[in-house]
């Protein structure tokens, strides 16, 4: 018998339950095994950089060569080894570029500290040789290229001959070494190297030996292990795939009520089944044991499909956007999925636990029929038993004073748990203000009223909790949708008002970091026909810190009040004529990272030398999440003596054509590269291009949520229209038309997703208060000013209404089709 009631349930078993726990779980894989290849493999690329290395000399941008002499007598030093990196682009066969990180050292020295980036024995003289470059296994695979063939390096296309292999580089390791003078003159900058690897002596304390290397440093430069790098990773993109996996949680949650519903359904044609085992001498405990361990498995079932499809669209994301989840920080490797059996155990055991509890609700109402009565055919449930109004009213109270308590609690480890926590305050809420809602819009309906609204508001009054079931899953994917549709158009909506202040020129020319613009460029940019004025701006990476990202200094024309060139947030300093230190405007990313606010005098590492300046204000910066600090370009140059430029905003004559502005700086010879001179229209339609695609998941997201909650009323009709069968015989027997009692099924179906609904709405504003202030804040630093799409979400209110009202006509339609005296009889 009890094989017989297993079947019975998988027969009912929802296909979309299982998909729903599957959505959640293989959301939650696949950003995990994406990360982890890709980690993994930086990790490993990281460790043949690194090699023996004890610490690094590294700067934000570059180290004068005369350092590394310097370190390589000091005491504590047993080998020195200089590195140039640089990632260049490369022409791939077949049309497209690769992104290819190449290292330049020297030979000799790089073998005590790096020798896994060196060729064969055989291959040194070939190594020193202008001109040739050796390449790993996958720069060879992903280049299509054999030893004897020729590349071309970077935007200029400098010539290259591949001279042969890089044996101990690591499997998924993409990257070239030549000889570190070539580098330096082809590639790089003369006199320039990117890093200083450093071997100790043994028996050398490293923390001594930090300090004591640390006091010879210049300005800028700073002392990290390569552990420190490899966690400067990745924190890059752990808050981006911590918020990937918040969305996986909600998924689960939403997929957890639709097993309530689909259990419900199940249970609903089983209640004969379920008492006769009562009768024959089961327990309620046994029993109760043997549903909640049918929606385990269903959960199992969904978590093996879930795993299967999340390591499958990681493969498919490796193979199509690459490994660095849209941040474009992974260069130098091609990383190998592997499975990821430490978040497939955990996502999996979630959705086991998750669709257990979504059995247990539906279970528990069932068993609290006596037998005697459930052997009536047409008896589902009674009204469960459900918490006092003083106790759901406290419930309700304590979860929202939580999500209030936990928004305001800092950052733990760079990731706002606390923002996360109140989310899942609120949902709770809002789950369980449910039944009274439901309750009071019921008892609002007027008494006397047309039939089919009467009898709705009978029914739903006589068995609050098969509302609260309806209702559930559709106030999760509502809550979804509304948290969701609002945050990303107020983000989106910010980000436009943005780019209008950010790109005020025609046009922009862009500049490579390792080729210098001619001296007299601003000048004949300036004489082209159509250009009225011309800003350099000048860009420099500071690292700040060894375990945050290098810092983004933009030297740039300011006009006197900052305000107007820049989207200023927050109070501003003003102006003192007796203060003699350098304004400069910090990005929101500095106020939280570093502590910085306006009037503080803070330290720069600029051209060698450490500078103090006055922070004179804050302001919104969309592109560059860990830090940027903008000065007044005269000042800077004033400073530093630097006069060199990277890029320049170039302003046209009204009425002039960008394009062929563009041409007539091409014709001209001033600017050689089309690719390098953008229009600010260009970048504006790339930028918001790129913001949708990033946000293309969470549309589908969105609507597989809406699904599910739309099913979850389907299921939850179904399971009542089986059991009602003999309620809907005796409506025909006393004169109700079919016609009428699809519309009291209408109706209900109608009640029991509007509470649902406004609940979901109420709950998704708050959701996308605390995605905007908390979460977005304290992930990423930057904050946002509110748009709401009204209408957007309008139509999808009335949009889910009406797919209710079908939703619960197509679930109780076997029901309707039964005729009055065989619907009678099956009380016999």
């Amino acid at each position: 018998m009890l094989e017989l009631l297993c079947r019975s349930a998988w027969r009912s078993a929802s296909a979309l339950a299982l998909l729903a726990i599957a959505l959640g779980v293989a959301l939650g894989v696949a950003v995990s095994a994406i990360h982890h290849a890709a980690l993994d493999e930086f990790e490993a690329g990281l460790r043949t950089v690194s090699g023996a290395a004890d610490l690094e000399v590294v700067a934000a941008r570059d180290l004068d060569e005369a350092l590394y002499p310097l370190l390589a007598v000091q005491p504590d030093v047993a080998h020195a080894s200089a590195l140039v990196e640089r990632d260049v682009d490369v022409a791939v066969v077949g049309g497209g570029t690769l992104r290819l990180k190449v290292i330049g050292l020297d030979a000799f020295r790089a073998a005590e500290v790096h020798p896994a980036l060196l060729p064969p024995v055989d291959g040194f003289g070939r190594l020193m040789e202008p001109g040739s470059v050796f390449l790993s296994h996958a720069a060879g695979r992903a280049l299509a290229v054999a030893p004897g063939d020729r590349l071309a390096l970077g935007r200029d296309g400098t010539p290259f001959t591949v001279a042969g292999w890089l044996p101990a580089a690591g499997a998924g390791a993409v990257l070239a070494v030549m000889d570190i003078g070539d580098a330096q003159w082809r590639i790089g900058r003369p006199g320039r190297v990117s890093r200083i690897a450093l071997r100790l002596r043994d028996g050398v304390a490293r923390a001594d030996a930090m300090s004591r290397i640390a006091a010879l440093l210049p300005a800028g430069a700073r002392l990290q292990t390569p552990d420190q790098a490899l966690a400067r990773t990745d924190r890059l993109s752990r808050a981006y795939r911590v918020n990937l996996g918040l969305l996986a949680l909600i998924a689960l949650a939403v997929g957890s009520f639709l097993v309530a519903a689909t259990q419900a359904a199940a249970i609903a044609r089983r209640t004969g089944e379920i008492a006769f085992l009562r009768a024959a001498g089961l327990t309620r405990g046994q029993l109760m044991r043997l549903l909640v361990g049918e929606g385990a498995l269903l959960g199992a079932c969904g978590a093996l499909l879930g795993v299967a499809i999340g390591h499958a669209l990681a493969a498919l994301v490796l193979r199509v956007s690459g490994a660095d989840l849209g941040a474009g920080l992974v260069v130098g490797v091609a990383p190998a999925l592997s499975f990821d059996a430490a978040a497939s155990a955990a996502f999996g055991l979630l959705s086991v636990v998750s669709a257990a509890a979504g059995a247990a609700w539906p279970a528990r109402d069932a068993l609290d029929i006596p037998p005697a009565q459930a052997l009536r055919a047409g008896h589902f449930s009674r009204s469960p038993r459900s918490p006092g109004g003083a106790w759901r009213a406290r419930a309700i109270g304590g979860a929202l004073l939580l999500a209030a308590l936990a928004a305001t609690l800092p950052p733990f480890g760079g990731l706002p748990l606390g923002g996360y926590g109140a989310i899942a305050a609120v949902l709770a809420a809002a789950v369980l203000a449910v039944p009274p809602l439901a309750r009071a819009l019921a008892q609002s309906l007027p008494e006397r009223t047309v039939l089919p609204l009467a009898l709705a508001r009978a029914r739903l009054l006589a068995e609050p909790g098969f509302a609260s079931r309806s209702a559930a899953g559709v106030l999760a994917a509502s809550a979804l949708i509304v948290a969701m549709a609002v945050m990303v158009s107020s983000f989106r909506g910010s980000v436009d008002d943005w780019l209008d202040d950010v790109l005020p020129a025609a046009l922009y020319l862009r500049g490579d970091r390792d080729r210098a613009w001619p001296d007299d460029i601003e000048a004949r940019l300036g004489a082209v026909a159509g250009v009225i004025r011309v800003e350099p701006i000048r860009h420099q990476p500071l690292l700040l810190a060894t375990d945050l990202p290098p810092v983004a200094f933009i030297a740039r024309p300011l006009p006197g009040d900052a305000g107007r060139a820049l989207p200023t947030v927050g109070p501003q300093w003003p102006a003192d004529a007796a203060d003699a230190l350098p304004r400069v405007w910090a990005s929101e990313a500095m106020a939280d990272l570093y502590g910085w606010r306006p009037g503080a005098a803070v330290t720069l590492p600029l051209a060698g030398q450490a500078l103090q300046v006055r922070v004179a204000g804050l302001w919104r910066d969309y592109a560059r999440q860990h830090g940027a600090v903008v000065m007044d370009l005269a000042r800077y140059r004033a400073l530093t003596g630097d006069r060199a430029a990277d890029d320049f905003g170039l302003w046209l004559n009204e009425g002039a054509d960008a394009a062929a502005v563009a041409q007539a700086l091409g014709e001209a010879g001033v600017v050689a590269d089309p690719q390098a001179l953008l229009s600010g229209e260009d970048i504006r339609r790339r930028s918001l291009d790129v913001f949708d695609r990033t946000f293309a998941a969470t549309y589908a997201l969105e609507a597989a949520s809406a699904l599910i909650g739309l099913a979850g009323i389907a299921a939850a009709f179904a399971a009542s229209g089986s059991a009602r069968v003999r309620e809907f015989g005796l409506l025909r027997h006393v004169g109700c038309t079919r016609r009428q009692i699809a519309q009291q099924l209408a109706a209900e179906g109608l009640l029991c997703a509007l509470p649902g609904l406004l609940l979901g709405v109420l709950a998704g504003f708050a959701m996308s208060a605390l995605l905007i202030e908390v979460v977005n804040r304290q992930s990423f630093h930057w904050s946002m000013d509110w748009v709401v799409p009204w209408a957007r979400l309008a139509g999808v209110v009335f949009a889910m209404l009406g797919a209710a009202v079908l939703a619960a006509l197509l679930g109780a339609r076997s029901a309707l089709g039964i005729g009055a005296v065989r619907a009678v009889r099956a009380d016999g």
